[in-house]
């Protein structure tokens, strides 16, 4: 607990009158933390703008995606958000949510000489999640295992500050450069290589998905490239298309290989996805 630090700004401090806070994670750009109050549990997130270095450009869009993605989840009609200015950049809160994420919760499955396999059960949490972002006309842009969280009643898919699908405030818009490259979709890799950025989609959607739970169930990126590599090797390898044979147990394996399928038009849906799991 930071109790006696003010590393909050005062005006969520003011907001939340917290009790207990922790911070979760502290990455380039941005810091999530954990806040027990009297109004509920709260994630809260804070970003700023990265300054160019050496071997990183700059990156001013990391201020604004906190706010960006509370205009989103209030778009799409979660209650408890709130959003606004700091003096490095922009917050929000949003309700926390207890549980493992994907990647955690199957660590198990990816032991040397393990015979525990993925649930079918918690795959279909997450394309139900998923499902439902996309039944409102959003695509999440950003999926990867660490935004599912599975909770004791159902799964949640946190993260959508990169989301699209919805009018956003033009003060805290930014064009979309990608996600990270290991769930990156090939047309997503191909248009940021080419343009600087591209348009999420829910067939992208579908394919990060897939290669979430080839990850998680085995421990393998989708795509074979150097772990060092720079992100342009890394996406050029993603729009080759020079793709890893997808080891999976069982059913999951021939689902998720037809989930990564180079074409968006060859992958399911994320409906055909949940049909297929139920």
């Amino acid at each position: 607990m930071s109790g006696s630090t003010p590393d909050l700004p005062i005006v969520v401090l003011d907001a939340l009158m917290p009790t207990a806070w922790r911070l979760v994670l502290n990455r380039r750009g941005s810091t999530v933390w954990e806040v027990n109050s009297p109004r509920g549990h709260y994630a809260v997130k804070l970003g700023h703008p990265i300054e160019a270095t050496a071997d990183w450009p700059a990156q001013p869009w990391t201020a604004l995606a906190p706010a960006r993605e509370g205009t989103v989840l209030l778009r799409l009609g979660h209650d408890r958000i709130a959003y606004g200015d700091w003096e490095c950049g922009t917050w929000n809160f949003q309700p926390w949510y207890e549980g493992p994420d994907l990647h955690m919760l199957w660590e198990p499955c990816r032991r040397p000489g393990s015979s525990i396999e993925p649930h079918s059960g918690v795959a279909l949490g997450c394309v139900e999640a998923l499902a439902e972002l996309h039944a409102k006309g959003w695509a999440h842009g950003d999926v990867q295992p660490a935004h599912f969280i599975i909770g004791p009643e159902r799964t949640h898919l946190i993260d959508l500050a990169l989301a699209q699908g919805g009018q956003v405030p033009e003060g805290y818009d930014f064009p979309y450069r990608g996600c990270l490259v290991h769930y990156e979709a090939p047309e997503i890799s191909r248009s940021v290589l080419a343009i600087g950025k591209a348009e999420p989609t829910t067939a992208a959607d579908v394919y990060a998905l897939g290669a979430s739970l080839l990850i998680s169930a085995t421990g393998w990126r989708a795509v074979e490239y150097p772990d060092d590599a720079p992100r342009p090797v890394q996406r050029e390898a993603v729009a080759s298309g020079r793709r890893r044979p997808v080891k999976a147990p069982g059913e999951l394996g021939e689902l998720i290989d037809a989930m990564l399928s180079h074409a968006p038009e060859d992958r399911p849906t994320i409906y055909e996805v949940g049909k297929a799991l139920s």
